[in-house]
């Protein structure tokens, strides 16, 4: 499966214009040969933990025009929305395929609380995946990924790839490539990071967008500039890593906390 990320910088709280700003990236992956194209969290409008601006169902306006996009250029699109979801949005992104059919949905389950995130959205409770061109995939959202649990739950279901779209601060990109590199490793997937670029009201981004592969090590990396990434994911190899080193077959999950006998206890 040949994937594309695409680094860019949003249109602050300007879906229309982000929109029509990125077209030509869809247009550039599918002359490519590209299966999918990936962009960064909350794209369409920037990511702001706080603002509630936007918010649409999930086969609203920004939807609508990715699913449009996708069956136009003939390319599975992901993307993201500020979904309406009861007395608070969720973060959300969704998978099109490249007929125009929503493949999956996501939303946040790890809402970012020094930034008030989990103050103004709701949280996710559930892992999605989808399958395309032979590669199953899972969905992962920026801050998602400092928690290890849910790489686990991913693995466990068999996915050979997880898709992070994130907003990261450049002032953290070191823990960006830690955690993605990191993450592969630990599971033995293709971890794919889409990162935004430039300064908004919120923060500044540096890019960095990047792929690792099962061992770790890192297929394709962006610069901090707007750029499209790309590189292909192969089950098999992912199937060979796992073979060769069968990490989840050895790992024990029958082990606690240690229990001290007291004096006479037998």
């Amino acid at each position: 499966m040949k994937l594309f990320c695409a680094q860019v910088a949003s249109v602050w709280e300007d879906p229309e214009a982000t929109l029509e700003k990125v077209e030509p990236c869809i247009a550039r992956a599918s002359r490519a040969g590209g299966d999918l194209i990936c962009f960064p969290e909350q794209f369409a409008t920037g990511w702001d933990p706080e603002s509630t601006l936007h918010v649409q169902g999930i086969d609203g306006p920004v939807t609508r025009k990715l699913r449009s996009l996708a069956e136009e250029y003939s390319i599975a699109i992901l993307g993201s929305i500020r979904e309406e979801s009861g007395a608070k949005p969720r973060n959300t992104c969704m998978v099109i395929s490249s007929g125009g059919e929503i493949l999956s949905t996501y939303s946040k389950c790890h809402l970012f609380s020094p930034a008030s995130e989990d103050m103004y959205y709701s949280r996710g409770d559930d892992i999605a995946t989808f399958s395309l061109g032979g590669v199953e995939c899972g969905l992962a959202i920026c801050y998602d990924l400092r928690f290890t649990s849910l790489f686990r739950l991913y693995a466990d279901a068999g996915v050979h790839a997880v898709l992070v779209p994130a907003a990261w601060p450049e002032a953290r990109l070191q823990h960006w490539e830690l955690f993605i590199r990191a993450r592969a490793l630990e599971y033995q997937v293709y971890v794919a990071g889409i990162n935004t670029t430039g300064i908004t009201p919120v923060d500044v981004y540096g890019g960095g967008s990047m792929v690792a592969d099962p061992t770790g090590g890192l297929l394709v990396r962006a610069g901090q500039d707007i750029s499209l990434i790309s590189c292909e994911l192969d089950r098999e190899y992912v199937e060979r890593v796992r073979a060769a080193l069968p990490v989840a077959r050895d790992r024990r999950d029958d082990l606690g906390p240690s229990h001290e006998k007291k004096p006479g206890e037998r």
